[in-house]
C-alpha cells in the first residue's frame, strides 16, 4: 500500500497496551500489515508479537510496563518516541476482568480493574496526546465492549470501567478534534480470547451467546484489525468520538 493511499499507515508509529496477546496482537499485527511500527506494551513478554511484526518488515519495541499505578505512562510514551521516532496511534487496550456476584464483589476487584481499564488509558491517551497536539495530529483507539452499551452480570468494574471508557472517549473527542486528532473506540462483540475462555468452557452460556449472535460465530482477533486500520488512518479523518462495534451483530439484536 503506497504512503497516499487513505489505508497506509507506512511511516506512522503506534503504541499498543496488551499487545502481547489475544485483541492487543490482533490489532497490533493488523497496524504492522498497513505499514505502521509497533511499541507493544505488556507486563509480561512481548516475544511473539515482536517477531511477527518484524516478519512484516516493520520496527518493533517491547514495553514492559504494569498499568495497574501510573507510574510507567511518562516512560511508556518516551519510550516509544525515543526507539521508534514518534507516537502517532494510541491503541488503549490492555484489560482486565474480575467476576464475582454484585453482592459479594471486592475492593480489591474494583480498583484492580478501574485503574487498568480506565484510570491507565485515559492517562495513556493524556501524555500520548500532549505529543499528537504538539504536532498536530494523532490517532488514539480506545477498547471498549459491549458493556459500554448494556449492563451484563458479574462484573460490575469491568461494567464500570467499559462505560466509563466511551464517556471518555466522547470528551477527548470533543476537546481534541478541534487540534487534529481524532479519538474513537472500538467495541468488540463476543471474541476468543483469555477473558472469555470461562463463558466458552461453559457449554449452556456458550450456546445461549452463540444463539443471540447474527453471524454465529465467536469473533477472533483477527476481526478487529480493519476498525483499527480504518480508525488509525487518515481514512478516518472525519471520524470522531464514536465508538464501532465489531460484533457480529448482536446490539443489532
Amino acid at each position: 500500500m503506497s504512503h497516499d493511499h487513505p489505508f497506509s499507515l507506512g511511516g506512522k508509529v503506534a503504541l499498543v497496551t496488551g499487545a502481547n496477546r489475544g485483541l492487543g496482537q490482533g490489532i497490533a499485527l493488523a497496524l504492522a500489515q498497513a505499514g505502521a511500527d509497533i511499541a507493544c506494551v505488556a507486563s509480561g513478554s512481548s516475544q511473539d508479537t515482536l517477531e511477527q511484526v518484524r516478519g512484516l518488515g516493520r520496527r518493533a519495541h517491547a514495553i514492559q510496563a504494569d498499568l495497574s499505578s501510573l507510574e510507567p505512562i511518562e516512560r511508556i510514551v518516551d519510550d516509544t518516541v525515543r526507539t521508534l521516532g514518534g507516537v502517532d496511534i494510541l491503541v488503549n487496550n490492555a484489560g482486565l476482568i474480575r467476576r464475582t456476584d454484585a453482592i459479594d464483589f471486592s475492593e480489591a476487584d474494583w480498583d484492580a480493574v478501574m485503574n487498568v481499564n480506565l484510570k491507565s488509558a485515559f492517562f495513556l491517551a493524556q501524555a500520548a496526546g500532549k505529543r499528537m497536539i504538539a504536532g498536530g495530529r494523532g490517532k488514539i483507539i480506545n477498547i471498549a465492549s459491549m458493556l459500554s452499551f448494556q449492563g451484563g452480570i458479574r462484573v460490575p468494574s469491568y461494567t464500570a470501567s467499559k462505560s466509563g471508557l466511551a464517556g471518555i472517549t466522547r470528551l477527548l473527542a470533543n476537546e481534541w478534534a478541534g487540534k487534529g486528532l481524532n479519538v474513537n473506540a472500538i467495541a468488540p462483540g463476543y471474541m476468543s480470547t483469555d477473558n472469555t475462555a470461562q463463558l466458552r468452557a461453559d457449554e449452556s452460556r456458550n450456546r445461549d451467546i452463540l444463539a443471540r449472535i447474527p453471524a454465529g460465530r465467536w469473533g477472533e482477533p483477527s476481526d478487529l484489525g480493519g476498525a483499527a486500520v480504518f480508525l488509525a488512518s487518515r481514512a478516518s479523518d472525519y471520524v470522531n468520538g464514536a465508538i464501532l462495534p465489531v460484533d457480529g451483530g448482536w446490539l443489532a439484536r
